[in-house]
C-alpha cells in the first residue's frame, strides 16, 4: 500500500496508523470523525483516463457512484455503522466507514468461542441492524466477524456494508455479470469465508450468514470447511456442515437459519424477537465465565445496555449482591451494640430470679 501515517487521501482523510492489507484508520479532517478506510487495487483499465470517444466515466468512477449510492440510501440505526462514501485515488478504490472505539468481533473470537447467551446478545444487535436494512429494500451481503465491531459497553455494531458492495461491483466489473470469470474474481476478492457464500442473496442470504456467524461465535469455527473456495462452495451446496447441536441452546435456531430453503428461515425481525425471548430466560453469568473486556473508552452515543443488572461486556455487582472484603459494612451498627448488651444482661437476671423462685417453690 502506498500510504503512511499522516498522509491525506481524497483531500480530507488523514491516516492515523500504518496501513496493512489495504486497510487503515484515519480522521476525517472536515468533520473530525474517526473512520476506517478499505482499499482494493484496480486494474489499469479501471483506473485510467476516460475514453474520449465514449464520453462516459472511467470504470473506477462508475464503481464509486454505485458504492456511494448504496451508502446514501442506507438507513440510520444505532447498531449500524454508517458508510461515508467511496473514492478512487491512484490505482486504488477506497470505501469510508465510521469507526467508533471498539474491537472487531474477529479479534474477540481469536481468544476462543463465546458463551452461547453472549453470542445471542451480539446476534440480536446484528438482527436489529439487518431489519432496518431489509425494510429499506437493501441487503447487506457482508455479515462476517470482520464486519462487526464490539464496543466497550458490549453492544455490537454491524459494519462492512460499503466494502461488501465494493467487492460485488468489482467482481461484476472485472468478471462480467455472471459466469465462471465473475466467480473466479469474486473468489479472489472474498476468499473462503463461509458467511459470504450463501446459496441465495438478498435478506434471506443475510439471515443465513447470521446463522453461520452464530455457529462461529458459539463454537469457535465455521460450520463449513474453509480450506478453499471450491471446497467451501461445494459443501454449502451439498449441505455438509458441522451439526448445530454443537451450539448448545442456540442449536435449534442455527439449524433453522442455515437450512437450504430461504422461505423457511426466520426473517431478521423474527430472529430479533426470538433472540429476545431466549435472552429473557437466560441464566445469570456464572463465576469464571468468559467476558469481553475492551480497553478503549466508551464511544459517544453508544449507551450501555444491561440485562439483569449486568453490563454485557462484564459482570459488575448487581443490586442483589453484597460487596465482599474488608470494606463490607457490619450487619449490626456500632451505635446499637451498647443497648443490646444491657438488654441481654437484664433478660438473664430476670431468668435467674425466676429459676430461684421456681426451685424454692
Amino acid at each position: 500500500m502506498r500510504a503512511g501515517p499522516g498522509q491525506v487521501l481524497a483531500g480530507r482523510y488523514r491516516l492515523t496508523d500504518r496501513p496493512e492489507a489495504l486497510s487503515a484508520h484515519a480522521v476525517d479532517e472536515r468533520s473530525g470523525d474517526a473512520v476506517r478506510l478499505r482499499g482494493w487495487e484496480l486494474p489499469a483499465s479501471a483506473a485510467g483516463d476516460p475514453d474520449p470517444e465514449s464520453g462516459g466515466p472511467v470504470p473506477g468512477e462508475r464503481l464509486v457512484r454505485r458504492v456511494a449510492a448504496v451508502g446514501a440510501s442506507a438507513p440510520r440505526h444505532s447498531r449500524l455503522l454508517q458508510g461515508a462514501g467511496a473514492f478512487v485515488e491512484g490505482e486504488l478504490l477506497w470505501t469510508v466507514e465510521e469507526r467508533p472505539a471498539g474491537r472487531p468481533l474477529a479479534a474477540v473470537l481469536a481468544d476462543g468461542p463465546l458463551p452461547p447467551y453472549r453470542a445471542a446478545e451480539i446476534a440480536a444487535d446484528l438482527a436489529g441492524a439487518l431489519r432496518v436494512l431489509h425494510e429499506a429494500g437493501l441487503a447487506h451481503g457482508n455479515v462476517t466477524a470482520g464486519s462487526v465491531l464490539v464496543c466497550e459497553d458490549g453492544a455490537a455494531l454491524l459494519g462492512g456494508l460499503l466494502p461488501g458492495v465494493a467487492e460485488e461491483v468489482l467482481a461484476e466489473e472485472l468478471g462480467g455479470p455472471g459466469g465462471r470469470r465473475r466467480y473466479e474474481v469474486r473468489a479472489e476478492l472474498v476468499g473462503p469465508v463461509s458467511e459470504r457464500w450463501p446459496l441465495d442473496g438478498g435478506p434471506a442470504g443475510d439471515c443465513w450468514a447470521l446463522g453461520v456467524l452464530l455457529h462461529r461465535m458459539a463454537t469457535g469455527r465455521a460450520p463449513y470447511p474453509e480450506g478453499g473456495v471450491p471446497e467451501l462452495v461445494t459443501a454449502v451446496r451439498e449441505g455438509r456442515r458441522v451439526p448445530s447441536e454443537a451450539c448448545g441452546p442456540l442449536g435449534p435456531l442455527v439449524e433453522r437459519l442455515v437450512q437450504p430453503d430461504p422461505a423457511l428461515r426466520p426473517t431478521a425481525a423474527e430472529l430479533r424477537l426470538e433472540l429476545a425471548e431466549l435472552l429473557a430466560g437466560a441464566p445469570e453469568p456464572v463465576e469464571g465465565e468468559r467476558v469481553v473486556r475492551l480497553p478503549e473508552p466508551r464511544p459517544k452515543g453508544r449507551a450501555a445496555r444491561r440485562r439483569g443488572g449486568a453490563v454485557r461486556a462484564g459482570r459488575p455487582v448487581t443490586e442483589r449482591e453484597e460487596p465482599a472484603g474488608p470494606d463490607r459494612p457490619p450487619r449490626i451498627p456500632p451505635a446499637l451494640l451498647g443497648p443490646l448488651l444491657v438488654g441481654g444482661v437484664f433478660v438473664l437476671l430476670v431468668l435467674g430470679v425466676a429459676a430461684v423462685v421456681l426451685f424454692a417453690g
